[in-house]
C-alpha cells in the first residue's frame, strides 16, 4: 500500500476460499476478491455500528479497486486487514490486505474503496454519524 502514513488498522477478517471461487487457469477469479473484500467491510461496518439495510441513511460505496500481487488458490484462508485512511465530512478511505493464514506476511491483493454516507431518501450525502466517526479516528 502506498502512502499509508495516515492509515491505521481497525479490523481484520478470515474467509475461506471455496473451490467454486477457483477459475480455469486454478486459481482464485479475479472477480472473487471483491466479494473478499466486501464480506470484510460489511463486517468491519457491523463491528463499529454501521446499518447496511438501505433505509435512512447507511454507507455506501462509490468506488472500489484492487491491485493483484499474487495468485491464492483453493485451499486457502484469506486475511483481509482493513486501514482507515482520511476521514471527510461524509466520506473515509478504507485500504485493503489481503494475504493467506498459511502466508501471512506475503501480500496477495491490495485494495481500497471510498465509504461514504447517504441518505436513500434523497440520494445526496450526509455527514458521517457522530459515533462512526469517533469509532475510526
Amino acid at each position: 500500500m502506498s502512502d499509508n502514513l495516515n492509515r491505521r488498522l481497525l479490523h481484520q477478517s478470515q474467509i475461506a476460499v471455496r473451490w467454486g471461487d477457483m477459475d480455469a487457469y486454478g486459481h482464485v477469479n479475479n472477480a472473487l476478491y471483491m466479494r473478499y473484500l466486501e464480506e470484510a467491510r460489511v463486517q468491519f461496518l457491523a463491528d463499529i455500528g454501521a446499518s447496511v439495510n438501505g433505509n435512512g441513511t447507511d454507507p455506501v460505496i462509490i468506488n472500489v479497486g484492487c491491485t493483484f500481487l499474487r495468485p491464492v488458490s483453493y485451499p486457502a484462508t484469506v486475511i483481509v486487514k482493513i486501514y482507515v485512511g482520511e476521514i471527510g465530512r461524509s466520506s473515509f478511505m478504507t485500504w485493503y490486505e489481503l494475504s493467506t493464514t498459511d502466508e501471512p506476511e506475503l501480500i496477495c491483493t491490495e485494495g481500497y474503496s471510498k465509504v461514504v454516507w447517504m441518505d436513500h431518501n434523497t440520494g445526496r450525502s450526509v455527514p458521517l454519524p457522530d459515533i462512526i466517526r469517533e469509532k475510526i479516528s
